[in-house]
């Protein structure tokens, strides 16, 4: 089998990894092929946390002619007991000759192990296929294993000069039917939106996924617990799904009142401007939260990439001109004198939705990307 065959099989794979989007976390994204003679005979993929793994999956499948065939994997396969068993054990049952794999387990309690574990029981490894394309459909993964902090994507929708609202605070709508059905689709890949309290204030948004596929958490920063009860977060959802960042300066009552409506309050220490975000990211690790939409505003916004917290910006930009310099700008409170001084995407991608345009890309200190 050449390098060509590999990518494609291995291409498939991913493919087959990716329908897990937004129901694996905390666990990463994988799928598998059992490949004989040139032909898939099992497939598979992690369809959600604490699930079977794809390479069970994928063998099972495959049944009994995993004997001498090769096992595709996105992800080296697990050592190591966690919520399942190890898959490596399965794999040496299943008289699997060789298993190539796209990229390492960023887990340190793995990272490498497996490899080791089949080549010591006389199955061949081979590593690297497409690589950079499955550690950037895991990036999640590999920042909230290795660092214990969530992974945060900024979505942003402004017109062509940088505006997300006129300077009476007018948004609706900026971007086009499409860019919003792209993004309320979009919140389904993720474990938490998280917004401050002033879009709150002023958008009143539902924070929910259309078309809602699953429960998500929903993240107010709050300093001052400012959240009003009749806020439309509420709308759809378990109390206990609204979590609200806040600081030991919020009120006592307004405080009783929330927890006794089942929200969640998350008591962070107090920085400059109010809730420390690095704490809370800390905090939502712990709570097993490992991928974060941040959907505004300009303050929050401004606030986490200071801190250097925003891993992945996602920026929808319509071809509209406001022009006016008292509307509300998509970032504030960087203070970059030089040019020099900006902050550069890397690995950005271009693409059309409707009449607007979604550029991607990582921030310059994002984690194994």
């Amino acid at each position: 089998m050449n390098n060509l065959q590999d990518e494609q099989f291995m291409r498939k794979a991913m493919k087959l990894a990716c329908k897990g989007k937004g129901r694996t976390s905390p666990n990463p994204l994988v799928g598998a092929l059992v490949v004989r003679a040139g032909r898939v005979v099992g497939e598979g993929w992690h369809h959600y946390c604490g699930g079977d793994h794809a390479e069970i999956i994928a063998l099972r499948k495959a049944g009994t002619k995993t004997r001498g065939a090769k096992l595709f994997v996105t992800l080296e396969p697990c050592s190591h007991y966690g919520r399942t068993p190890p898959c490596v054990d399965a794999i040496f049952q299943s008289g699997i000759k060789e298993v190539v794999i796209g990229m390492r387990d960023p887990n340190p309690v793995n990272n490498g192990r497996s490899i080791r574990a089949l080549r010591s029981n006389g199955i061949r490894v081979r590593e690297g296929i497409l690589q950079a394309d499955l550690r950037r459909m895991n990036d999640y993964f590999i920042k909230y294993i290795t660092k214990g902090m969530p992974f945060f994507t900024a979505k942003s929708a402004q017109t062509l000069d940088g505006k997300i609202a006129t300077k009476n605070g007018d948004s609706k709508w900026i971007t086009s039917e499409a860019s919003r059905a792209f993004a309320h689709e979009l919140r389904n890949d993720f474990d938490a939106i998280m917004v401050g309290i002033n879009t709150v204030l002023a958008d009143d948004p539902s924070l929910s996924p259309v078309p809602l596929r699953k429960n998500i958490k929903k993240i107010v920063v709050d300093s001052r617990l400012r959240l009003p009860p009749t806020a439309r977060i509420f709308r759809g959802t378990l109390a206990e799904d609204v979590w609200v960042a806040t600081t030991s300066a919020a009120s006592p009552q307004k405080r009783a009142q929330l927890e006794k409506r089942g929200v969640n309050i998350l008591e962070c220490p107090h920085a400059t401007g109010g809730v420390d975000l690095t704490a809370l990211g800390k905090l939502l690790a712990q709570m097993e939260i490992a991928n974060v939409l941040i959907e505004g505003g300009s303050t929050l916004l401004g606030s986490a990439l200071k801190i250097k917290l925003v891993d992945k910006w996602m920026c929808l930009t319509a071809p509209k001109v406001l022009g006016d310099e008292r509307a509300l700008g998509s970032v504030r409170g960087l203070r970059a004198h030089k040019i020099r001084q900006a902050l550069m995407l890397k690995q950005v991608t271009v693409r059309k939705i409707g009449p607007d345009i979604l550029v991607e890309g990582y921030l310059p200190w994002a984690v194994g990307v």
